[in-house]
């Protein structure tokens, strides 16, 4: 059996306001035009299928073309909500879509019933915010490793049932690079899950990080199809084709536009020959300048007209306070420095846990919009 493992597609994301809806037509197209060349069996999408709960309809008319030609194209399609899915709105229509061969699992109690193609079983478990599952399934703690061991315990015990079997799974796996293009998804400032919590199956199918990852040989991350921050500068985008009990291969996806980074002096940016790989790229500019200039992003977008962030960062200036770093970061994280700087000292402990729990409560609330 072939499988092609994707995952993070974020359909409606826009990069610093710049839409991404044609480059991830062009992924769509690729997808396609991948499980009809390598004559794929099964397209595995591991989650963050949309940007956000609500989706914008033209990204909700690319979900629903996408499906369809892969199924057209000869594929069964296995896909699980992420974290920046909406499990309730994703799950319309499933059951229509099971008799389509099209498989959604976002309900966490149907971890455990496989979807079987050709003697095959297939897990889905959706992304498991702890506090939704804690009290059903009578967790020890609310963490992510409690919620995604209490599922694999039960997938193990159906697996031994069948020949091989696949999981896919929307969670942060220890040692996982992160990216500043995912939503934290910590619990009580705990995110990652040990990879030994997916031992005993034939191969899992991660999401959530964004730069393709490979945690053990039968664990990985596909990573997203398109960079969505400026920290994937250098990322190879694609899907993992998963033959089993044979090996895996990764196919690289179509590049509409490159990202990357440009740091220096304006003028030297302007007229050194050295910068003309980067004239069609998205650009992170950042300049060096003693003194800043004058109209520097319309000067730079004359020979760089895709520059779509400016920082400076003069040489030999007098040291400034730096600027925190938000993207990327937790929320908590960000909220505490926050309060830290308002008052001149850091918030009390139980301050601190009730800004957590605010946290967490509205990360459940969009969960289940």
């Amino acid at each position: 059996m072939r499988i092609l493992h994707t995952s993070d597609w974020h359909l409606g994301r826009s990069f610093h306001r710049e839409s991404l809806l044609s480059a991830q037509e062009a992924f769509v197209d690729h997808l396609v035009e991948t499980v009809r060349a390598e004559q794929v069996d099964v397209v595995a999408v591991a989650g963050d299928v949309y940007d956000r709960a609500l989706p914008p309809v033209d990204a909700v008319a690319l979900l629903d073309s996408a499906l369809g030609r892969l199924r057209a194209a000869g594929a069964r399609v296995v896909l699980i909500s992420g974290n920046h899915d909406s499990a309730l709105r994703l799950r319309f229509g499933s059951a229509l879509f099971e008799a389509a061969g099209v498989h959604v699992r976002t309900s966490p109690d149907l971890s455990w019933e496989p979807v079987l193609i050709d003697g095959v079983a297939f897990y889905g478990i959706p992304y498991l915010e702890p506090e939704l599952v804690r009290h059903a399934w009578e967790l020890p703690d609310r963490s992510h490793t409690a919620a995604i061991t209490y599922a694999m315990d039960r997938i193990r015990a159906d697996a031994a049932r069948h020949r091989a079997s696949v999981v896919l799974s929307h969670c942060f796996v220890v040692g996982g690079q992160a990216s500043d293009s995912e939503r934290d998804i910590s619990v009580g400032g705990v995110a990652h899950v040990p990879l030994s919590a997916f031992d005993g199956v034939s191969y899992v199918a991660l999401g959530h990080l964004h730069g393709r990852q490979r945690m053990s040989e039968t664990v990985r991350y596909s990573g997203s199809p398109l960079a969505y921050s400026f920290s994937e500068v250098g990322h190879v985008k694609g899907s993992w084709l998963v033959t089993l009990g044979s090996g895996v291969d990764f196919v690289p996806a179509p590049v509409p536009r490159p990202v990357g980074r440009l740091r220096g002096e304006l003028e030297e940016l302007l007229t050194s020959a050295r910068h003309t790989p980067y004239e069609d790229h998205w650009l992170h500019v950042t300049l060096t300048d003693a003194v800043r200039p004058k109209s520097a992003m319309d000067r730079l977008r004359a020979r760089f007209p895709h520059t779509l962030a400016l920082s400076f960062d003069p040489v030999g200036a007098a040291p400034a306070a730096q600027p925190v770093r938000l993207s990327g970061r937790p929320e908590a994280e960000v909220a505490l420095d926050f309060v830290r700087e308002v008052r001149g000292e850091p918030a009390a402990r139980d301050e601190e846990d009730l800004l957590r729990q605010a946290i967490e409560a509205s990360r459940v609330k969009e969960t289940m919009a």
